[in-house]
C-alpha cells in the first residue's frame, strides 16, 4: 500500500503541528497537536476513498477550514 505525502501547513489558529489523525478506520481529519483545532471528520468504506478522505482535509486544513475548541465550550 503506497501513501502519498501530504503537505500541511502550519495551524491556521496557533502555528503548531497538524497531523493526520484515524478513528476506528473508517473516517479521518487533521488535528493541531498544540491547541487542538481540527478539521471536519471525512468518512471512507475502502483504500481508495481514504486517499482521497486524506487529500480532501489536507486541503481544508491548508485553507484555514478548522474548528476551534474556546475556553468555556
Amino acid at each position: 500500500m503506497e501513501h502519498e505525502y501530504l503537505e500541511l501547513e502550519s495551524c491556521p489558529s496557533c502555528r503548531g503541528t497538524g497531523m493526520l489523525q484515524h478513528e476506528g478506520g473508517w473516517n479521518v481529519q487533521v488535528e493541531c497537536l498544540d491547541c487542538g483545532a481540527h478539521t471536519v471528520y471525512v468518512e471512507y468504506d475502502n483504500e481508495q476513498q481514504r486517499q482521497e478522505a486524506e487529500r480532501q482535509v489536507a486541503r481544508l486544513w491548508n485553507m484555514g477550514k478548522v474548528i476551534r475548541s474556546e475556553p468555556g465550550e
